[in-house]
């Protein structure tokens, strides 16, 4: 193995754990995106509760964090492999930011920035899932859907062979940072301790109400009542 591909895996780590939501929630609007909507800190929390605009710039960086530290791979003869794993270190900065606490995000920017890097035609078969769930008014599910059917298309229009397990690396990244869900405490008691780690891993939030989820505030019932766990 080279000895440039650790360097670049840690770069991509590192450039993942600039947490841009965060910093344009504090500087646009003087507010802490974990204390808001999902309490990730994340493009969709930007949307929501920052300024609609200001998810492009956080959109752009979001896809760079990945897609550059795995372009620079390629440029650098490196191989699709290690450039693959550069950009998913940059998935778990974002989601796991040394910087931050290791509180982040989910991870789904940074990954569409990998593909446009490794697999173009993945980007707009995932942000077309994305879309759909968006339109239906639940997004959750559907980012499954799109991660488990990645390989099958990648397949069916002869994208590389590194897409599968680059799936199913995001697909754990998701799954374990929706369950642990930036340390938010489950409920002590059976069973709704089972229902909300369903929710977690199916919906992506602890109550059943999507709308509720995404725009509560500090002071909600439902804050309090998540952070009493």
């Amino acid at each position: 193995m080279s000895p440039f591909a650790i360097p670049l895996i840690v770069l991509g780590y590192l450039l993942g754990s600039i947490p841009t939501a965060y910093l344009a929630g504090r500087w646009l609007k003087g507010l802490d995106l974990r204390r808001h909507g999902t309490g990730t800190v994340s493009g969709s929390m930007v949307w929501e509760h920052v300024a609609r605009w200001a998810i492009v710039p956080v959109g752009v960086f979001d896809l760079a964090k990945a897609g550059f530290p795995a372009w620079l791979g390629l440029q650098m003869g490196l191989g699709l492999a290690v450039s693959t794993v550069a950009g998913l270190a940059a998935v778990a900065g974002h989601n796991w930011p040394i910087f931050f606490g290791f509180t982040g995000g989910r991870g789904l920017s940074p990954f569409l920035g990998l593909l446009l890097v490794v697999f173009p035609w993945g980007f707009p078969w995932m942000l077309a899932l994305l879309a759909a769930g968006w339109l239906l008014g639940d997004s959750a599910p559907w980012a499954l859907a799109a991660l488990i059917t990645l390989p099958l298309f990648a397949h069916f229009v002869g994208g590389p062979a590194i897409v599968a397990p680059a799936a199913a690396a995001m697909l754990l990244l998701t799954l374990a940072k929706r369950l642990e869900a930036n340390g938010r405490p489950l409920p002590v008691a059976d069973p709704e301790r089972k229902r909300v780690i369903l929710r977690r891993l199916f919906l992506d939030r602890d109550i059943a109400s999507h709308s509720e989820w995404i725009r509560r505030r500090p002071n909600d019932p439902t804050s309090r009542q998540s952070e009493m766990g």
